[in-house]
């Protein structure tokens, strides 16, 4: 039989490690790990919707994704494209960053457990006679 057990506590528990878990998530998937310098438009062309000059673009990196300046042609607007650069896990910018890619994922991986976990808390709260909360923190603290 389950009994709802809640407490301030552990909700708040539950709640931000359910944001961190995204979070991290969000991290992993951003393009925005290294930004480069501005870049003014070639030609410093007036800005269609504005008439004055169009803002300069910052080219990002992350750890498998890149934002670029799409060159245009003559009746296109230009636009910054963003997506993934590495098709494949070999194809990501150098041994360092695939350790980052494989460190991360594992860490989200166990930052999402934990926070599925979290929510079964208010119903058990000890596994084999550990505390949830206790083997979680660890979990947590290890991703």
């Amino acid at each position: 039989m389950c009994h709802v057990i809640v407490t301030c506590r552990s909700m708040l528990w539950t709640l931000l490690s359910i944001v961190v878990a995204f979070a991290e998530l969000i991290a992993f998937m951003s393009a925005d790990w290294l930004i480069g310098k501005a870049k003014s438009p070639s030609g410093a062309e007036p800005d269609e919707r504005s008439g004055g000059p169009s803002e300069p673009y910052h080219p990002t990196l992350g750890i498998y994704a890149r934002c670029i300046r799409n060159p245009g042609v003559q009746h296109v607007q230009r636009e910054t494209l963003c997506g993934p650069y590495a098709e494949s896990f070999g194809e990501i910018a150098s041994g360092f960053w695939q350790a980052t890619a494989i460190f991360l994922a594992v860490g989200i991986f166990i930052l999402c457990t934990v926070a599925l976990v979290s929510v079964f808390t208010m119903c058990v709260q000890s596994i084999m006679k550990k505390s949830i909360f206790n083997v979680c923190g660890l979990l947590q603290g290890i991703a």
